[in-house]
């Protein structure tokens, strides 16, 4: 499973995505980049009848073979925003519960006039396979233990609002001097891959934290500027931004956890807030377990940006729709 940590944390070539997909944060430059955070300010600041118009009754399909509540919600109110028709296929409600593969749902979804199809699967990978099928854009809403681009993308904005950083443009010293320590169940988590591959290209130094049952040691292999520190406290003292991760259950069968040790040695805390990282935004992309690994006084107090994070998801949403459904010239062949 460690070997995979790693090879999943590369992007397969995407020749074969249609333009306008985004299945893996190594698919932007730094222009892709700074072109949806430009859009994304942009279409929150629109009006929104005007806003309408950019995709009426154009139509999104929503293929999520798992449980989410921000991701899905966001990204259907994003679609609707840009006056989308949308509709929501889960595995529990549809053709999948009776054993239906990927492609032949990928091919029914395109010869029922989806022109974008938003897909969250449990198996990594499945996005490439999508794409491969039905020749349609894909945006990856999280596939197995590989990546979350769209939600890396939406942190990045979050942090570009609270750091000095927030008014240069994108490139290699963007996150320059800039610290982010993602703590938590590293191994299993998408969100840790994707924001891991992509902030240390903007400058920023990433500093991995938890316990080696959730965080082995190759996990600093995922690229430059990756670290792993142990000590949670330490780690907090050199923190610009803290991001915490809730321990995935669903995925960690066989595992045994000492939950109280982890709480103590762990746990974001307002004691320790305090005390080690007293200006840190506090991040958490959701859910968040409270009372494991992270407290109500922290994820509800002065640094908590964490529902700050879903409002800029809708922003960045709406402009990856916007980027699928009508792909730059440009990048066509890129």
């Amino acid at each position: 499973m460690h070997t995979q940590f790693i090879v999943e944390s590369t992007s397969p070539a995407t020749a074969r995505a249609a333009p306008g997909s985004l299945l893996s944060v190594l698919d932007l430059d730094f222009e892709d980049i700074q072109s949806i955070l430009d859009r994304a300010t942009i279409l929150e600041n629109e009006d929104p009848l005007k806003r309408m118009l950019r995709l009426q009754k154009r139509r999104v399909a929503l293929l999520f073979y798992e449980s989410s509540t921000r991701t899905r919600t966001s990204f259907e109110l994003a679609a609707k925003g840009l006056g989308a028709d949308t509709t929501l296929i889960s595995s529990l409600s549809s053709s999948i519960e009776k054993g239906e593969s990927l492609h032949d749902t990928g091919i029914t979804l395109r010869a029922l006039g989806a022109e974008c199809i938003i897909l969250r699967h449990l198996s990594s990978g499945a996005p490439y396979l999508l794409a491969r099928s039905t020749g349609l854009p894909i945006l990856n809403a999280g596939d197995g233990m590989h990546e979350h681009p769209s939600q890396a993308l939406l942190d990045l904005r979050t942090m570009l609002a609270h750091l000095p950083a927030g008014g240069r443009e994108i490139g290699p010293q963007t996150l320059k001097g800039t610290t982010i320590v993602i703590t938590g169940d590293i191994l299993h988590s998408r969100v840790a891959r994707s924001n891991a591959l992509l902030l240390p290209r903007l400058g920023a130094r990433v500093v991995l934290c938890g316990p080696p049952e959730l965080l082995p040691e190759i996990a600093a292999r995922i690229g430059p500027g990756i670290e792993i520190e142990r000590d949670f406290n330490a780690a907090l003292r050199r923190s610009d931004v803290v991001m915490m991760l809730r321990i995935q259950a669903e995925r960690i069968a066989g595992l045994h956890l000492n939950l109280d040790e982890y709480k103590s040695r762990y746990q974001a805390n307002a004691e320790r807030i305090a005390a080690h990282a007293p200006d840190a935004p506090i991040m958490h992309p959701g859910p968040m377990i409270r009372g494991l690994e992270i407290t109500s006084e922290v994820a509800d107090g002065p640094r908590s940006v964490i529902a700050e994070q879903v409002r800029h998801g809708v922003a960045i949403r709406m402009a990856l729709v916007e980027r699928a459904m009508n792909p730059p010239a440009a990048k066509a062949h890129a």
